[in-house]
C-alpha cells in the first residue's frame, strides 16, 4: 500500500483511509457489526494504516465498535477522531442521541471533555490526529486551536487538524499553531475542494483528508433513479453537504453517469468504486482518501484501487462523461464549509 505524509509533519499513512461512519449504527442505514468488524483487522493485514472515526458516529458508538476491533492492534495504525459538538442528553445516565446535539462547540472546555471522553471510548491514552468536526462560528479560532495545543503538550494527542474549514479559517488556525490535515468531502462528483482548498493545502505543508470518496453510495454503481434511503440514512434528505444527488433529477444524472463510468473502468479490468478511488488519490495535494468498508469483499475492492494510475486522457474521458450526463464537478457552487445548519444556540 502507497504510503503517504501529512503535509511537512512526520505523520505518514496508507494512501487509503478506513472510515468508519458507517460503524455508527444510527446514521447510514443497516450494518453487520461483526462483518465490519473483520473487515477492520483484514484492513491492518492489507497494509491500511488509518482509521477515522467521531464521536458524533452514533453518537460514540464507531468509536468503542473500532476500540473492540483494534483491540491489541491499536499501535499499528493511526488513530484519527473528531470532536466539537456539545451534547446535553436528556437522560444523565444514557449516551446522548443525536436530537441531544446542541450544535457546534469549539471553546476551551467543551473541546477538552470531548477529547477525554474519546479517549476513554476508544480505550487508548493518545489519539494520533484529533480534528475539529466543523467549525464554531461562535467560538474564536485561537480558542479551539488553543485547547488542541494543551492537548498536544500534555500529551494526549500527537497531531491535531480541521474538518470542514475553509482557507481563511485555516490561515487563522494556524497563526495561533499548526494543523496538520483538513479533512473535507471530495469525490468525483464534489470537486469544490480542487478551487482553493487543496491547492492551499499543498501549498501550505497541510494535509489533505478526503471524505465520501465513493459519493456516499453514488460511486459504486448499487443505486438506480428508483432508490430511495429509509429514514434512518442521513441521504434521505439528499442535502447534508450542499450536494443535492440523492433526490429527482440529480439522482438520476449521477445513476446515469456511474453507468457509463463502469463501463469505462470495465475496459480495465476495475470496477467503478476503484475508479472513483483512483481518481482521488490521482491529485497529489490528497494525503489519505477515506472509505467505508463494510465487509471484507468492499476492502479487496478498495485495496485493489490503491495502485492504478490514471492517465491525462483518462482523467479528460471522466470529465467529458459527467459533463454529458449533466453532474458538474460544483466549482461553480460556494463551499458549505461550517455548517451553519449546526451553529451553537446562545448561552
Amino acid at each position: 500500500m502507497e504510503q503517504r505524509t501529512f503535509g511537512d509533519t512526520d505523520l505518514v499513512t496508507s494512501a487509503i483511509g478506513f472510515g468508519t461512519w458507517e460503524m455508527s449504527t444510527t446514521m447510514y442505514g443497516d450494518i453487520d457489526v461483526d462483518d465490519a468488524s473483520r473487515a477492520v483487522n483484514a484492513a491492518i493485514d492489507a497494509g491500511i494504516t488509518l482509521m477515522d472515526t467521531a464521536e458524533v458516529y452514533g453518537p460514540y458508538h464507531s468509536e468503542r465498535l473500532l476500540a473492540k476491533a483494534l483491540g491489541e492492534r491499536r499501535d499499528e495504525i493511526v488513530l484519527v477522531t473528531k470532536v466539537g459538538f456539545r451534547w446535553e442528553p436528556k437522560d444523565p445516565n444514557a449516551d446522548p442521541v443525536l436530537t441531544d446535539n446542541k450544535g457546534n462547540d469549539g471553546t476551551h472546555d467543551n473541546i477538552i471533555k470531548c477529547a477525554e471522553g474519546c479517549l476513554q471510548r476508544l480505550e487508548t491514552d493518545c489519539i494520533d490526529l484529533l480534528l475539529m468536526h466543523w467549525p464554531d462560528h461562535d467560538t474564536p479560532i485561537a480558542e479551539t486551536i488553543g485547547a488542541f495545543e494543551e492537548l498536544k503538550q500534555a500529551g494526549k494527542i500527537r497531531h491535531y487538524g480541521v474538518s470542514n474549514y475553509s482557507v481563511a479559517m485555516m490561515e487563522e488556525a494556524n497563526r495561533h499553531g499548526k494543523i496538520a490535515t483538513n479533512q473535507v468531502g471530495y469525490h468525483l462528483y464534489d470537486q469544490r475542494m480542487d478551487a482553493e482548498v487543496l491547492p492551499w493545502c499543498g501549498a501550505n505543508g497541510v494535509g489533505f483528508m478526503g471524505y465520501g470518496t465513493l459519493g456516499f453510495g453514488l460511486l459504486t454503481g448499487a443505486f438506480s433513479e428508483e432508490t430511495t434511503f429509509p429514514e434512518d440514512d442521513w441521504r434521505s434528505d439528499g442535502n447534508m453537504f450542499g450536494v443535492p444527488q440523492f433526490q429527482g433529477e440529480p439522482l438520476q444524472n449521477a445513476v446515469r453517469a456511474t453507468r457509463r463510468l463502469a463501463e469505462f473502468a470495465d475496459g480495465y479490468g476495475k470496477s467503478v468504486a476503484q475508479l472513483a478511488i483512483a481518481w482521488a488519490l490521482g491529485n497529489p495535494a490528497v494525503t489519505v482518501s477515506l472509505v467505508g468498508m463494510r465487509n471484507e469483499r468492499e476492502l479487496a475492492e478498495n485495496i485493489a484501487a490503491a495502485d492504478w494510475r490514471l492517465s491525462d486522457d483518462e482523467r479528460a474521458t471522466i470529465a467529458a462523461i459527467l459533463e454529458e450526463e449533466g453532474v458538474p464537478s460544483h466549482l461553480d457552487t460556494p463551499q458549505l464549509l461550517g455548517n451553519p445548519r449546526r451553529r451553537r444556540p446562545a448561552d
